[in-house]
């Protein structure tokens, strides 16, 4: 009798820390790999670079088209900018002029 419950409490004494190691082993896995675990943060990081160097190209597309729209306003019209826009929109060319067709998407 004396060496059974030894066993048992021997055994118990064992599950007790299979199951305590399950549980921590548990929360490292998804610590490491989980939802917002260190591989999630590390792929969030390299997304935010990406989308923070589109946003200064964009930001530079963006000022480059406000300064083409302000030279065209009415308060000062460039005349160089002028004579573009008007030669682009009636299709017209000095026979003299190096034409260059970029294609729009």
């Amino acid at each position: 009798m004396v060496s059974r419950s030894r066993l048992i409490s021997l055994l118990t004494g064992l599950a007790l820390y299979a199951m305590a190691a399950m549980i921590v082993g548990y929360f490292g896995v998804n610590a490491y790999i989980g939802k917002y675990g260190l591989n999630a943060r590390q792929e969030l990081d390299q997304e935010i670079v990406a989308l923070t160097s589109e946003l200064e190209r964009l930001k530079a597309e963006r000022a480059e088209g406000e300064k083409r729209v302000a030279l065209l306003r009415s308060s000062g019209i460039d005349p160089d900018m002028l004579d573009e826009r008007v030669r682009y929109q009636l299709d017209y060319a000095n026979p003299r002029d190096l034409i260059q067709i970029i294609r729009q998407k």
